[in-house]
């Protein structure tokens, strides 16, 4: 089975200040490290023929898509045609919400997994998305919930400096109007500049990686409560291959066993990597989806302590070296701590399972799904 993200657009509706935002501004992040060959000629839209995406995907009998963007919403018409008409039995979707109830009911709740871009309280998102957003997608997810949605709804933060890790997470987890149980968090970590390095290292010590540590706690604790294990993905997985014993590839499955259709057809292993061309593995005209070229890992990772846990974190910043070394390790800090807070929890977990407050089969998800899983 793989997993394909496709490209449907690269327009948004949003210019969101860790995205286009901070193209707009002139604040591009610092990229000394490797220059690639990028394909300008790529489409904005999806561009090929229809015809060649259903075969491709008639390969794979578990094939699952994920329409992706920019804001994929932008092209219904188009989600509505390949849902109808696709050989594919699994669908996703990754949107930043606003337009989710464009969509009507009987697509919508043919999802697997919807992603919505949340970034914690209201207050947060919308200084990041723009005024009224974290209302708009709130409005939708309950209309979401209302049309008989019953797939699973992941809330998807980027947390930066601004940002309390273990308030905003909270705050979504006890949301009033509709509780997110699966939550996920990616680092903003396309910071330029010494300066904002030594911003990005200050939250990290003194507010992120103790705020990690805390709501770790949180997590077990909900569990000795007797409240179930939440799907706070950056716990869930990772904890799961600790109970288990098992190390892992990039966890987000880029390049092994996730891959992204570009709007002209190409194959690519990760969607921040669309129009790479050095990073091609095949298209679909001619690719058979279960026999791509797997992209791997390299850099630094390979001898890495921590290669098991996080399996590379990244194959975008493996490829580009984003940042210089000095910020490249702040990050890299960020997952040591999180490997380290979820070994001090082991046996409390453990202990939970023997007196079945839970059981191992509650950290039992859908892998690949569009969470990169290491924040």
């Amino acid at each position: 089975m793989v997993f394909f993200h496709l490209i449907l657009t690269d327009d948004c509706n949003l210019c969101c200040s860790y995205c286009r935002g901070r193209v707009l501004e002139g604040n591009a992040p610092w990229s000394g490290g490797r220059d690639v060959e990028i394909d300008w000629d790529l489409p904005s839209e999806l561009s090929f023929d229809l015809r060649d995406l259903y075969s491709f995907l008639a390969g794979d009998p578990s094939a699952c898509l994920t329409f992706y963007g920019g804001e994929p919403l932008l092209r219904v018409a188009l989600i509505e045609e390949i849902m109808d008409n696709a050989p594919v039995k699994r669908f996703m979707l990754q949107t930043n919400g606003v337009l989710l109830s464009r969509l009507p009911a009987p697509y919508r709740n043919r999802f697997e997994t919807i992603l919505v871009s949340l970034d914690g309280t209201e207050e947060l998102t919308d200084r990041h998305r723009g005024k009224g957003t974290y209302r708009r997608v709130m409005e939708n997810v309950q209309e979401l919930a209302r049309g008989g949605f019953r797939g699973e709804l992941i809330a998807r933060m980027t947390v930066g400096e601004d940002t309390d890790i273990r308030e905003a997470v909270r705050a979504l987890a006890g949301n009033p109007v509709f509780p997110f149980r699966s939550i996920h968090w990616q680092l903003d970590a396309d910071f330029s500049g010494y300066g904002a390095m030594r911003t990005f290292c200050e939250w990290a010590r003194t507010s992120y990686n103790p705020g990690i540590r805390r709501l770790v706690r949180d997590w077990v604790e909900s569990m000795e409560a007797g409240e179930g294990v939440r799907r706070w993905y950056p716990f869930l997985q990772p904890m799961q291959d600790l109970l288990d014993g098992r190390a892992s590839l990039l966890r987000c499955g880029s390049g092994h066993a996730n891959y992204t259709i570009m709007t002209d057809g190409h194959i690519g292993p990760c969607p921040v990597m669309a129009g790479m061309k050095e990073f091609y593995v095949g298209h679909i005209a001619t690719a058979d989806p279960l026999c791509l070229p797997r992209v791997a890992v390299g850099s630094g990772c390979s001898s890495c302590h921590l290669l098991w846990f996080c399996g590379g974190r990244c194959l975008y910043s493996q490829v580009m070296r984003p940042w210089p070394e000095q910020m490249r390790k702040l990050v890299c800090q960020t997952v040591e701590n999180l490997h380290d807070c979820l070994l001090e929890v082991l046996p409390r977990v453990r202990e939970c399972i023997r007196k079945g407050l839970i059981r191992r089969d509650d950290f039992s998800h859908t892998r690949y799904n569009g969470c990169e899983i290491i924040p």
